[in-house]
């Protein structure tokens, strides 16, 4: 059976959605929260898309199935989730009189490229036509925004706000506002677009015509930003492979380890001009995804999947679309799974259905359980609420229905690859609402054809056992045997369980919090049976059927079978061995392991009259025992969170050492699309760290020479300041929330007031009076000037948080911080090198649309505008921070300083204790 020759269903294309789709738009609230956060909610089943104001449902619901992590071995044969998006109103808060109905009302416009939308803010039922402010405008790119929010959700972005990765990227100067809604409609758009075909690469050229000219800002954003963190453009698409330049221009990387997030990351940082080095323990790629070939007499052979094998949903699966870059046919693994008693007889379906019934609803009661109990739910597991749930309210069951119930559990910790002892219950299914929708599905041939096409062309060194990993302000060395490999970084992929063991060394040792995180995630343990027949004696209609045990602690013992006969090119047959089985199969002799199974075969086939034949070829495997793993995949343990993924995936040593993997995502972990993209994320952060790298070198190596453009940068970026109040104005890396990192604080004095009423004090009115002739000349000249400082982020939140107004904080910077206040020259090439950071982080975004940065002497603003409230993007803007109040923004002049106490502090003046150290009144300041 050739598998080139089979045509199993294709990858399920976005269902097409009706034309007359409700689709409300509201303009968002400023620093919104984008994702969902499971940790932070109670019910962690809920669907990221919510809808705040419901509304009765229409009778024609768009219901895509959701397959919930319970559900992995055995298909759901109900719906257990709907996208309900035929009345889904997307959360744009506040612009309630804009919406996109059925009709698609459109004002009509020859001015701009798309139409737009009609808009009457202060009569909504005024049946005259507004001319719309272009700048106010949410765009209309075809009439599909619907469908290509739904792509875009598939592709793990919300329908309504902005991701954290996009804020963290800069992607808009504002939050908020109308750039956003567009912003987010061109970013679905671009999606969409690549979808359509993804074995091209979409260009930006591509896309200029459908964005009006008023929005190429926003769509340099998003295509850069898509393309960067690889949402699209990625893969092994002849167009794509042909983006990989011939000699590498970028810093040289040592990726560790070659499964799909080795993998992933190795091929997209060669194409952003990297040169990588992939170090492998084993004599192959794929780490966990392995696809051995069976052969057996008569040519006969079979592609087993030992490893991982089901592609877990399709609509936006990563893998899925590799495989269609290759023309791979996806098989729909289909939901007929019958069950088999303890005697091999058939399971009566309606016990099957009411012990199905009962599960689901002790899982529902565990759910409300840890609401109650809230935090105190951490420490209990899921084992120990199922278990008091039936004890409490169970139903008189017999030995058969308990032995069904067994089974059920069984696939529980299938599922989690874990005992349902050691599973938490508050957060065990934390990821339930990041699930990819669509069908689970087998890749003909098997999972090893995806992992051999991305390891085409990738320099990959074998049997290479990493055992030392050292990492430094100047790069990392990776000892594997007696072999040094330098890099100027390294991506570490290795499974959570090499790294539980301690048989790499880290110099220096890992932070606390990542080796207290990787204590606290559980990593479990799945082994498969696979077996080669001479001929398929179990039927071609079915995918997977199962066999109940009588020992309880035996109840994961070959309780699922897989049937690959339709795409492994040959009678393949495999049976899974989950929870405590899995553990104690480690230790099973092969022969008996194989006995058993086709005792179980053959008490449920034989009675059938069917005649099970001995295989040709077995294999067992014994994933607890391979030193490259030590386990299957990550589950949240007794004391653990979903944000022990996020630390997991937290890089060390200032971006010299990153780590990717499937144990490093808390949205997808346990997956393989999970570790494939867990390797695109962790090559655009690295490409980001090496740019900033570059910026500061090529500042340090000619100040003088850079002097003039970092002034330039300097100035661009108070445009779009990370922190303003009253004449403060803060600048800061965005993604360094090290409370002692450095800021650049920037304060504006205006021209001279009329004078005070109050007078200057006696004792300072002949102070540095000619100093002061000189400043006041300046102000009469320039209207306004700049004086700045470096302090640590910490205390510039602290200033913030001063009451009083400017004099306060004036007064706050001299008595507390002890800071003195310079001219640009005065920053030194200390402040050039963060400047230089600072830019490369933000990228090369164009400054913030007058009519939404609302600044001061700019320009004059929409009233429309006005009326929004805008709040700078910062996350920092949170709680109050308190310091210890030791200032490091000394300033680092040449000039001597000159103190100037110069009479009162009305805005128009320093305050009189501050001191202002000043290179030349007559050059720059």
């Amino acid at each position: 059976m050739n598998p080139s020759n089979q045509t199993p269903e294709q990858i399920p294309p976005v269902p097409p959605l009706q034309n007359h789709l409700q689709f409300t738009i509201f303009v968002p609230q400023p620093n919104p929260n984008p994702n969902p956060n499971p940790i932070s909610n109670p019910n962690p089943n809920h669907n990221p898309i919510s809808n705040p104001d419901p509304i009765p449902y229409s009778n024609h619901l768009l219901s895509l199935s959701v397959p919930k992590k319970r559900r992995r071995g055995r298909p759901q044969r109900r719906t257990t989730s709907s996208l309900l998006l035929q009345n889904q109103v997307f959360n744009f808060p506040h612009l309630s009189n804009v919406a996109i109905n059925g009709n698609y009302e459109l004002a009509s416009s020859s001015s701009s490229s798309a139409p737009v939308i009609k808009t009457n803010a202060e009569n909504p039922n005024s049946t005259t036509p507004n001319i719309p402010d272009i700048g106010d405008e949410i765009i209309v790119i075809n009439k599909e925004a619907t469908s290509e929010a739904l792509i875009a959700l598939s592709a793990g972005f919300p329908a309504d706000s902005l991701t954290d990765e996009e804020i963290d990227a800069g992607v808009l100067p504002v939050i908020g506002g109308i750039e956003q809604v567009n912003y987010i409609l061109i970013r679905n758009h671009i999606l969409a677009k690549w979808r359509e075909n993804v074995s091209n690469w979409v260009m930006k050229e591509m896309l200029i015509d459908a964005i009006p000219s008023h929005c190429n800002a926003l769509l340099d954003s998003a295509y850069n930003f898509l393309v960067s963190h690889g949402y699209v453009n990625f893969g092994i698409a002849p167009a794509i492979k042909e983006k990989i330049p011939a000699e590498p221009s970028m810093p040289s990387v040592v990726v560790i380890g070659a499964g799909f997030a080795g993998l992933a990351a190795a091929r997209q940082l060669m194409r952003f001009g990297f040169k990588v080095t992939v170090l492998e323990g084993r004599k192959r790629a794929g780490g966990r995804v392995y696809t051995k070939k069976m052969e057996g007499g008569n040519r006969m052979s079979a592609a087993a999947d030992l490893g991982g094998s089901v592609l877990t949903g399709t609509l936006g699966n990563p893998l899925g679309i590799v495989g269609r870059q290759l023309g791979y046919p996806l098989h729909k693994v289909r939901d007929k799974c019958p069950l088999y008693g303890v005697d091999g007889s058939p399971v009566d379906p309606d016990m099957d259905s009411k012990v199905e019934t009962a599960f689901n609803r002790l899982l529902d009661k565990a759910s409300k359980l840890r609401q109650l109990m809230g935090e105190v739910s951490v420490d209990v597991s899921l084992g120990a609420a199922l278990e008091t749930f039936r004890q409490v309210y169970g139903d008189a069951v017999n030995d058969k229905e308990m032995s069904l119930f067994n089974w059920h559990l069984a696939n529980l910790e299938y599922a989690n690859a874990g005992l349902l002892s050691k599973l938490s219950l508050a957060f065990w299914d934390q990821d339930d609402p990041y699930d990819m929708g669509g069908d689970h599905c087998f890749l003909p041939g098997g999972n090893g054809r995806l992992v051999q096409a991305l390891a085409e062309n990738v320099p990959i060194l074998y049997e290479k056992t990493v055992h030392t990993i050292r990492y430094g302000s100047d790069g990392v060395q990776v000892l594997a045997g007696n072999q040094v490999f330098e890099g100027d970084m390294a991506l570490c992929t290795v499974p959570l369980g090499v790294l539980k063991s301690g048989s790499i060394k880290f110099i220096p040792e890992l932070p606390q919090r990542k080796l207290d995180g990787i204590k606290r995630l559980g990593f479990g343990l799945l082994n498969k049976v696979a077996m080669l027949f001479p001929h398929v004696f179990w039927g071609t209609d079915l995918d997977t059927f199962g066999h109940l045990s009588e020992d309880p602690s035996r109840r994961g013992e070959f309780f699922l079978f897989y049937s690959y006969a339709t795409v492994a090119g040959g009678p393949l047959l495999i049976a899974l061995v989950a929870g405590e089985a899995a553990h104690k199969f480690e230790t099973m002799p092969p022969t008996d392991a194989v006995t058993r199974v086709i005792q179980i075969l053959k008490g449920i086939y034989e009675p059938q009259g069917i005649n099970v034949p001995e295989p040709i070829q077995t294999v067992c495997t014994r994933w607890g025992s391979d030193p490259f793993s030590l386990g299957s995949y990550s589950n949240v343990a007794v004391g653990a969170s979903g944000d022990d993924y996020d630390i997991l995936a937290e890089n060390v040593g200032d971006g010299r050492l990153f780590f990717a993997g499937e144990a490093t995502t808390r949205r997808y972990p346990a997956t393989m699309h999970g570790a494939f993209l867990t390797g695109l994320r962790e090559a655009a952060n690295m490409s980001q760290y090496a740019n900033v790298r570059a910026l500061k070198i090529k500042v340090q190596r000619s100040p003088s020479k850079n002097a003039h453009s970092c002034a330039l940068l300097l100035a661009d970026l108070f445009r779009e300041p990370d922190l303003e109040f009253g004449s403060f104005s803060v600048i800061f890396g965005r993604k360094n929330s090290d409370p002692k990192s450095t800021a650049i604080l920037r304060v504006t004095f205006s021209a001279p007031r009329k004078k005070s009423h109050e007078g200057p004090r006696p004792d300072q009115q002949h102070s540095n009076k000619l100093l002061f002739q000189q400043l006041q000349s300046h102000f009469n000249q320039q209207q306004q000037f700049h004086v700045y400082t470096l302090l640590s982020r910490q205390q510039a939140l602290e200033l913030r948080e001063v009451r009083g107004g400017d004099e306060m904080r004036l007064n706050y910077l001299s008595e507390k911080l002890g800071v003195k206040l310079v001219g640009r020259k005065g920053l030194g090439s200390a402040a050039d090198s963060v400047i230089a950071s600072i830019k490369a982080e933000r990228g090369n975004r164009k400054p913030a649309s007058t009519s939404l940065a609302l600044k001061s002497g700019t320009s004059k603003p929409r009233t429309a505008t006005l009326k929004q409230k805008l709040v700078r993007k910062a996350k920092v803007m949170g709680t109050k921070v308190v310091g210890n109040g030791n200032g490091n923004g000394n300033g680092n002049g040449s000039a001597p300083p000159s103190t100037i106490n110069t009479g009162n502090a009305n805005g128009a003046m320093p305050h009189p204790n501050l001191t202002i150290v000043d290179s030349k009144l007559t050059g720059q300041i």
